[in-house]
């Protein structure tokens, strides 16, 4: 329960809390990406007030939807004010013109099978004329401060940011694909530009067959980070194997 001290907030217990306690928030590329939209449009001092609401746990919730983000942010005042963000949510058609586009691309598509962002997903969005994070955030709340944004909305901005460095597919959520329906479709998409290998004539390969994998030389040949995870995602195996072939796979790419 809320507990009044008379001069700042009414301090809640169980608030949402940053786990930054000092300097920025967000330590992803994709967090310090939307962080760094946030801090070069808004009022810097508005902002500090805001981080500081994030870290005392200010913030009681927190629910994105396509389109939207609604919270509540406890003041001075006893009722909570009511937090409203949103950006365009993409339709269907749009999606599946970027789901085409990410699946075309293989490391793309093998980055975000294996729960990564890819840096170069930005761009792909850019090439087809839109915007994967918001250059406009069209936000309202119910407080009485005359400045905009008030330090309610910036502390629900930073947790929002600390949020996408968990789960980078909130951000994707937000513009309307949910990680379910992306990773649905990408697995759907024929599994060959990921796992095909060349056709070689054995006779062209005598010359170099029997020679050393991966030196310090030849990165091209050192195994992906991602393919231990990568394996069960694109060819899904029956039942409950795949949690046991997964860890199986991560100790045999450790080995």
């Amino acid at each position: 329960m809320p507990w009044y001290d008379g001069g700042g907030p009414i301090r809640v217990e169980g608030g949402i809390k940053a786990r930054s306690r000092r300097g920025s928030i967000g330590s992803t590329w994709w967090s310090r990406r939307f962080i760094d939209i946030l801090e070069r449009v808004c009022d810097k001092g508005r902002l500090s007030r805001g981080r500081s609401y994030a870290r005392q746990g200010q913030v009681l919730s927190i629910d994105l939807s396509p389109g939207e983000v609604r919270a509540a942010v406890q003041g001075s005042r006893p009722d909570p004010y009511d937090v409203v963000v949103r950006i365009e949510a993409y339709d269907e058609e749009r999606w599946a013109a970027v789901e085409e586009s990410i699946g075309a691309q293989a490391v793309y598509r093998a980055k975000l099978l294996a729960g990564e962002m890819p840096h170069e997903i930005e761009e792909l969005f850019a090439a087809m004329g839109i915007d994967l994070f918001p250059r406009d955030l069209d936000m309202e709340c119910s407080c009485p401060d005359w400045g905009f944004p008030c330090k309610h909305l910036s502390a629900v901005l930073y947790l929002l940011a600390e949020s996408f460095d968990d789960d980078p597919f909130l951000v994707l959520a937000w513009r309307g694909r949910t990680r379910e329906q992306l990773l649905g479709s990408l697995a759907g998409e024929p599994a060959g530009d990921l796992l095909t290998v060349a056709d070689v004539p054995f006779a062209d390969r005598l010359a170099d067959f029997y020679s050393a994998g991966a030196t310090a030389h030849r990165p091209e040949r050192r195994p992906s980070a991602a393919a231990p995870d990568l394996l069960p995602r694109v060819f899904p195996p029956p039942g409950d194997l795949t949690g046991p072939l997964t860890a199986a796979y991560r100790r045999l790419g450790d080995a």
